[in-house]
């Protein structure tokens, strides 16, 4: 493949929660579930994309995502199952599907997150990763982004084989498209069947009337447990039936049937054999369990995120307690809300923050003067051991978070789990990223900021400002443990305040 299978679509949060039903509630006749657990994954086009992730393709998600605490634990997720995300802006409420299971089948399901939103602007690299597609796929779940004007364009324009999984509140396929992947009753509903007629019939007339109304190359109706129907230029259908039978949870199989399809035109295959291919890839991922083991496996939410009606992403953490009204998700979805809505400029910064010093106040202030606003991101307390080893940090995450928010230069903190911000940036999408340091200052060892490709994806930059000689959170722990810090060229620092020797490397502020 010469490039990245992108999915474009909606992308929502999905959960399932397990429990028992034992019992009826008592003022009304109906069943209580007892929940033992739950766990979240990627919906719609999020997850699709992490089907093909899971293949080994290098994917990129093209999405809208609010600025809530859903669009944070979608970003999280993401992340996580190795898929790139290129956000779009998208006013309102991340939309969720909560499915209430009992003993492996569902019981209820809930869905919330109000009306569809609108999805912001691509930026020129969304439309770049576009043109350099090897395959796209446009998982649409009507709720706009396979309408935005811009990404229309794109998706026609491109060179790509392009699959549309279409929905009936979604926009019509873009001419020219390769493949379109409707099921049944989305077809029934978008082509209304003849009185009496069966049900090959039915697939087959709706499939040819699809493929002259979108001017598509072929388009392959699924059929559940019976395999798919694919109409093409010929007047005869293709039947491909399923490799056996088998009963299961059918949640994702369009999606996994659609990321199939598209992996395989993006290898070269022929659409008879992409589609010959997604029956068995859809086929086999019900008969080995559904969206349940399909998935790499997923530490259930901790019970205190889940508490409240709106929970908050496992990975982006509140803190309670003094300054805690300015520290996580929700007080930061409040802010970009505020910000954003002003027309203002939304900087941030990040780091392990580990024994706040001056280096660190010098560089919050000068990139708290980027902008209307400035969020600074840190590291948790797993994700710094990672980063500095099992003696680090040596302040608990929760104190950190608090001393940083306690700064007039600082209006909102978030604490962050994985390794790097890639994630929170994903969701957080700020205008200025912002780092103190020797980075990409001109030297002959300069290096580049490794965010800055994921500003890139929505237009925004990345910058550098100056930082204090001598402050280092390495250096003052071992001056506090009585020992002498050492540079880079392994020679004794200079107490702070002490000039150091001009041959002396500088130390980065983090």
């Amino acid at each position: 493949m010469r490039g990245p299978v992108v999915v474009v679509g909606d992308t929502l949060l999905d959960r399932d929660v397990e429990g028992v039903v034992n019992r009826l509630c008592p003022d009304s006749p109906v069943p209580v579930l007892d929940e033992t657990s739950a766990v979240d994954r990627p919906g719609g086009a999020g997850l699709a994309a992490v089907f093909a992730a899971a293949q080994g393709a290098d994917v990129v998600l093209v999405t809208a995502l609010a600025d809530d605490a859903g669009g944070a634990r979608l970003s999280a997720l993401l992340a996580a199952a190795g898929v790139r995300v290129y956000p779009l802006s998208l006013s309102g409420s991340t939309p969720e599907k909560i499915r209430l299971r009992a003993r492996g089948r569902v019981l209820l399901r809930h869905d919330r997150g109000g009306a569809s939103g609108e999805p912001g602007q691509p930026s020129d690299e969304v439309l770049r990763v576009l043109a350099t597609a090897s395959a796209v796929l446009v998982s649409d779940y009507g709720r706009g982004v396979a309408r935005q004007p811009a990404l229309r364009a794109a998706l026609a324009a491109t060179r790509a084989p392009v699959v549309w999984d279409p929905h009936p509140r979604g926009p019509a396929a873009v001419p020219g498209v390769h493949l379109a992947t409707p099921n049944e009753s989305e077809v029934r509903e978008l082509v209304p069947a003849l009185p009496g007629a069966s049900r090959l019939a039915t697939a087959s007339r709706g499939a040819q009337g699809l493929r002259r109304r979108w001017r598509a190359g072929a388009v392959a109706v699924t059929l559940g447990g019976d395999g798919a129907l694919l109409c093409h230029a010929g007047s005869t259908p293709l039947v491909v039936p399923t490799p056996g039978s088998a009963e299961g949870d059918t949640c994702g199989a369009g999606d996994r049937f659609a990321a199939a399809a598209s992996l395989a035109l993006a290898q070269g295959a022929l659409v008879s054999e992409a589609v010959q291919a997604a029956v068995a890839e859809a086929s086999a991922y019900v008969a080995g369990g559904g969206v349940a083991t399909a998935l790499p496996p997923e530490q259930p939410i901790p019970r205190v995120l889940r508490a409240g009606s709106h929970s908050r992403p496992a990975s982006v953490h509140g803190v309670a307690g003094p300054g805690g009204e300015r520290v996580g998700v929700a007080a930061v979805a409040t802010l970009l809300a505020e910000v954003r809505g002003a027309g203002g400029t939304v900087v941030a910064t990040g780091g392990c923050f580990d024994l706040l010093h001056a280096g660190h106040l010098a560089t919050l202030q000068a990139a708290r003067q980027l902008g209307d606003c400035l969020i600074v991101c840190v590291n948790s307390d797993a994700s710094v051991a990672g980063l500095k080893g099992p003696d680090r940090p040596v302040m608990a995450e929760g104190d950190r978070a608090r001393l940083l928010a306690a700064l007039s230069c600082v209006d909102a903190v978030l604490v962050f789990d994985e390794p790097t911000p890639e994630a929170v940036l994903s969701w957080l999408r700020p205008d200025v990223w912002v780092k103190g340091g020797d980075y990409a200052t001109g030297g002959p060892d300069a290096v580049g900021l490794p965010e800055a490709e994921v500003l890139r994806r929505w237009g925004g930059n990345t910058v550098v400002v100056p930082y204090l000689d001598g402050r280092s959170t390495t250096d003052l722990i071992a001056r506090s443990a009585g020992g002498q810090a050492t540079g880079a060229d392994g020679r004794p620092q200079q107490p702070v305040g002490v000039a150091a020797p001009a041959s002396t490397t500088r130390e980065r502020t983090r």
